[in-house]
């Protein structure tokens, strides 16, 4: 049966005064908003380049250019201009120059643009993708990653097509146990390793060999890419290069590569993550991230310092009971710049040697959603000067400059055009007791613009994926423009969530979904005890990890009027078998393989709890999604239909994980959800 728009929708839009819809954001300004990122600070502290992300409507695509602003926020003007996808920019240790990746020619290269004369060239001509940008530090040359392509693997020979033959596409052999991955599709055969080319451009030098990448993790592609030794005269980075390494994805260590000869020496091995090196500006230490690996579903990534010939490992962030992230060495290598979430808000901090703190600045964020530490980044000028992305409610995806002992400025304001027209939703802070066993719990509630108390709003409660991820008071798209519609939106971090420390993280380990219904139904309670939500019409939705538990919420309850799960795991056993990132989900979320814990996975299957759902329910999903795929949704719909519940499954073509690979399927999963949540309300939204 299909679903067809109902008349009411239309009596709800129309209910509202034509000036009350034109100061709201609607869905067509997806293509106006704008979000600025990877920011870099020039070496002298005058400067910030970053990368700025819109939409094109006519295309329909996302694209990105470079821009440059003073430090003063003054002097803000385009680098790069047009439809292409613009990014990684990097400065010459002097200065003068900024290198970058750009697929203005097709495939990605390597360009240089020159600042006095504001000429720009490629200096690659690369056939295979590559990432991972970085200047020596003497300016002589540009280290990154590329895939060393092999031929694919066949069993076999096929005889040849008489010429003139059009036969079908030969068929696809793989001997790899990740052969799709979410965002790129079917993994290339070969391998990925390092190389360098002189910064005047010419032949890139591989530098290091052999069939195993260089990268580090289960991703397939380069992380961040190799960091330089202060006498550019060797790289150090972080890589798995285990026999095993399809069964113990995480272990990955540190390694110095020789930029004369290749030569490679390992410099920890333990069992656990060793990543994100950084050499100290004098050359004799390195400061990196892990952990000793307990195969836990979450753990503290601590940031460490060892000598440089990888004696003496010590912990340095011992005190601090959170993740760090993301860390650069203070120029004058007095301590070490790094990240944390905490408490659902990601902070800038500097360590001091003895592993004190201190936060530089706060609301860290991408611009475009509310999970913490997504796409937030910062970079350091020779005296400590710092540029940093953040966001917040009621601005996206800008910039701040700033140093120790004094506030950070903004230097960006890109979408101050678009909102000194519209009235965005407030976002106002939350805690409650858990009605599971009393823990505090923190959200936030997303009240519609011009929010009236004396009215009674439907609530939807959405839930974040990760499931070991965490919410914060960042802008968000899709969340903005549901209370823009006339819903109080409410988010939540509960149980497992980051930024709370490793025991709150673990208390879903090897029993997720579980008790985190718990958090969220009283947290429903708790935002209803403030008076103004219509309790007849309560909403969830979620993806990925919170698609997971939008199912468990209605196999647990009936208090909801309809739900729409995005991309969710379904059956665990069967996920376990075709995601992307199956091996690490067995490996450190069950205590081990399906058909040795076959009761444990079907207890935590949400196929375990589909006879008690009787809430509408719509799914969605990217026909492409290789982390939570397809036959997950297509297994929950055909369940919600065998056991009598109205049920639609909606896919989308071309879509990974996420849905937004193109602006209009990223609108659609908002328009669905409004569709949805309209056609089972009870009366209609108000509209200020």
């Amino acid at each position: 049966m299909r679903f067809r728009a109902l008349p009411c929708l239309l009596l709800v839009l129309s209910a509202a005064p034509l000036a009350a819809q034109n100061d709201r954001l609607t869905e067509m300004n997806v293509f106006d908003l704008e979000y600025a990122g990877d920011p870099r600070i020039s070496p002298d502290g005058e400067w910030v380049v970053y990368v700025r992300q819109f939409a094109d409507v006519m295309t329909d695509m996302n694209y990105s250019n470079l821009w440059l602003v003073r430090s003063d926020g003054s002097e803000h003007r385009p680098l790069t201009t047009g439809k292409f996808r613009d990014n990684s920019p990097r400065w010459s240790p002097d200065g003068t120059r900024i290198a970058y990746m750009s697929n203005r020619d097709g495939v990605p290269q390597i360009y240089m643009h020159w600042l006095a004369s504001g000429q720009t060239a490629a200096i690659t001509n690369l056939t295979d993708p590559s990432g991972g940008l970085s200047w020596s530090p003497d300016g002589s040359h540009l280290a990154f990653s590329k895939l060393v392509p092999e031929a694919p693997l066949v069993i076999g020979e096929m005889p040849a097509p008489p010429p003139g033959a059009e036969w079908a596409e030969p068929a696809k052999y793989t001997d790899e146990i990740v052969f799709r991955f979410d965002g790129i599709g079917d993994v290339p055969s070969g391998a990925w390793h390092i190389f360098v080319i002189p910064a005047e451009g010419g032949t890139p030098r591989q530098l290091t060999t052999g069939e195993t990448s260089y990268t580090a993790g289960f991703v397939p592609i380069p992380g961040g890419g190799p960091k330089w030794a202060p006498a550019s005269d060797a790289i150090v980075l972080d890589a798995n290069l285990r026999d095993d390494r399809d069964q113990e994805w995480l272990d990955s260590e540190i390694y110095e590569i020789s930029l004369a000869d290749g030569a490679v020496s390992r410099l920890t091995d333990r069992r656990g993550p060793d990543t994100s090196p950084a050499v100290s500006p004098d050359g004799r230490q390195i400061a990196y991230l892990g952990y000793d690996d307990r195969y836990q579903g979450y753990q503290v990534t601590r940031l460490h310092v060892m000598n440089r010939d990888g004696s003496d490992p010590r912990v340095i962030s011992g005190a601090l009971d959170r993740s760090v992230y993301m860390i650069e060495w203070a120029p004058d290598g007095s301590g070490i710049f790094g990240l944390f979430d905490d408490e659902g808000n990601t902070k800038l901090a500097f360590f001091e040697p003895d592993g004190s703190h201190e936060v530089l600045a706060g609301n860290g964020g991408s611009g475009s959603m509310a999970y913490g530490g997504f796409g937030t980044s910062y970079t350091l000028a020779a005296d400590g000067t710092f540029a940093y992305t953040t966001s917040l409610p009621d601005r996206p995806g800008d910039i701040v400059v700033g140093r120790r002992g004094s506030s950070p400025r903004y230097v960006t304001s890109v979408n101050a055009d678009l909102f000194a027209g519209k009235t965005l939703a407030s976002v106002e802070e939350i805690w409650w007791e858990s009605s599971k066993d009393g823990l505090p719990v923190q959200g936030w509630i997303m009240k519609p613009p011009g929010f009236d108390p004396d009215q009674k709003y439907p609530l939807i409660l959405e839930i974040h994926g990760g499931p070991f991820a965490n919410y914060g008071d960042r802008f968000d798209v899709e969340k903005q423009l549901w209370a823009s519609a006339g819903f109080v939106v409410f988010y939540a971090n509960p149980r497992g969530s980051t930024s709370y420390g490793e025991e709150f993280g673990n208390l879903i380990h090897h029993a997720y979904p579980g008790d985190d219904f718990h958090d969220l139904d009283s947290g429903v309670d708790a935002v209803i005890a403030q008076g103004f939500i219509d309790e007849d019409n309560l909403f969830v939705t979620g993806g990925s990890g919170g698609g997971v538990l939008t199912a468990w919420m209605i196999g647990n309850s009936d208090r909801f009027k309809a739900a729409v799960s995005f991309y969710p795991v379904i059956n665990w056993y069967s996920f376990a078998l075709t995601a992307d990132m199956a091996p690490v989900a067995v490996k450190y979320w069950f205590p081990g393989l399906p058909w040795d814990n076959v009761e444990h996975y079907e207890s935590r299957s949400l196929l375990s709890v589909v006879e008690n759902v009787t809430t509408p329910t719509l799914i969605m999903t990217g026909e492409e999604d290789w982390r939570t795929p397809m036959s997950e949704s297509e297994q929950y719909y055909k369940a919600l239909k065998m056991v009598g519940v109205e049920a639609v499954l909606v896919r989308v073509p071309g879509e990974a994980h996420g849905i937004w690979g193109r602006p209009s399927h990223g609108i659609s999963k908002i328009t669905t959800v409004k569709g949805w949540f309209d056609k089972y309300a009870t009366q209609r939204r108000p509209v200020s």
